[in-house]
């Protein structure tokens, strides 16, 4: 099928991907009274008393608004906000279709942090939490760290978390096949972007220790000049042994490989000089840093990417749905490393042992276990860590 095409034709025909609908009868003048005026001032004025009750009395708690200033959309890059929208519909609809979270799209014309943050602050009354979407680096860092000191909602960025939460499942059960801990081996990251970082900061979260991270400017190092101040944070909790030089240099000797970057920057020579039963995610789309069958022949043990077209596709509709359905089921005031290592860790444990392949390290996107798992995980981990209101 031609997607491109289809995709115009349907998107013309649905004029838009997401509506409103009211649950409220509004059939007669009881009805109406009901809803609206005059009844509505009855759960206006307990909301005024206590600002919490508008968790009871309105749609906030179920309610999460997707943001993005249209700096990184897709693989377009900078396309701005309105020409971002369809992608923005397009996850309020997953939001609905795998976890029944209602979410709308705000596009902002803006590409100042402070801008954007204010404009959000402003608005997060209205949302039980906020989803940050297609924000280039390293302005969606700081957006979401400004966001997350001042708002008493969850502020999740998905390129970062989604896609990290998704890897480190994925991660957790090739180790498994491999019979390597994740303590023990040594591991490359290829781009110091949105995922690359978060991926990074989530698996040394749970453990890993010898990691080294790549960009265009090479093997990051403390100490290494003329990289950004993000990029040298990210050097300073990486790379013990401070190695230098290109990805090829590094990846010698190594057990896995990820890859949040460029199309084939990742050769089937550079697979060989790995570690024995490497493990490659290869997850730049829709072209990744290596194919799949070609990362396999040169003696990769497990192989994941971004593409539905191969086995174990990293996807991050397996995590955010669910992220946000137990985040929102006890209101949590936010979404912390341990809620998204418990995320990773139901999703992997939904692969049973018995059906624990190569070939299958991780679910599908359209297993219905997913985000009830995910969810029930959240909630769980938000309580024990503290950050649960009900």
């Amino acid at each position: 099928m031609d997607y491109a095409a289809k995709a115009l034709e349907m998107h013309k025909k649905w004029q838009g991907k997401i509506r409103v609908e009211a649950p409220c009868p509004l059939n007669n003048k009881d009805d109406l009274s009901v809803a609206y005026t005059p009844g509505v001032a009855a759960p206006c004025l307990e909301i005024a008393k206590d600002k919490e009750l508008s968790y009871t009395y309105t749609r906030r708690g179920n309610l999460v608004a997707v943001v993005t200033d249209g700096t990184a959309v897709l693989g377009l890059g900078d396309i701005g906000p309105e020409a971002g929208m369809p992608v923005m519909e397009g996850k309020c609809a997953l939001f609905k279709a795998f976890a029944d979270v209602d979410a709308f799209p705000l596009c902002i014309r803006s590409k100042d942090v402070d801008e954007i943050v204010r404009t959000i602050e402003l608005l997060a009354g209205s949302f039980g939490g906020i989803n940050l979407e297609d924000i280039a680096a390293p302005r969606c860092f700081q957006i979401e760290q400004k966001l997350k000191e001042r708002l008493d909602i969850p502020v999740f960025h998905d390129d970062q978390h989604g896609t990290a939460v998704v890897t480190v499942a994925a991660m957790i059960n090739a180790l498994r096949l491999t019979g390597k801990k994740l303590e023990e081996v040594s591991a490359v990251v290829n781009g110091a972007g949105a995922a690359g970082t978060a991926c990074t900061r989530l698996l040394m979260a749970l453990g890993l220790k010898n990691v080294v991270v790549c960009d265009k400017v090479g093997a990051l190092y403390e100490g290494m000049e003329g990289i950004t101040p993000a990029q040298a944070e990210l050097a300073a909790a990486t790379n013990p042994e401070k190695k230098k030089g290109t990805l090829a240099d590094v990846i010698q000797g190594a057990d896995v490989f990820m890859g949040f970057s460029a199309p084939g920057c990742l050769t089937g020579d550079m697979v060989r000089s790995m570690a024995k039963d490497p493990i490659v995610f290869a997850c730049a789309n829709p072209t990744p840093e290596i194919f799949p069958e070609e990362a396999l022949e040169a003696g990769a043990k497990v192989v994941g990417s971004g593409r539905s077209d191969y086995p174990n596709q990293i996807n991050n509709v397996l995590a955010f749905p669910g992220i946000f359905r137990g985040a929102l089921d006890v209101r949590a005031k936010e979404i912390n490393d341990g809620m998204k290592v418990a995320a990773a860790k139901a999703l992997a444990d939904l692969i049973a042992p018995e059906d624990l392949r190569e070939d299958n390290i991780i679910p599908s996107a359209f297993n219905k276990d997913v985000a009830p798992a995910v969810a029930a995980a959240v909630a769980q981990a938000a309580r024990e860590t503290g950050v649960a209101r009900v």
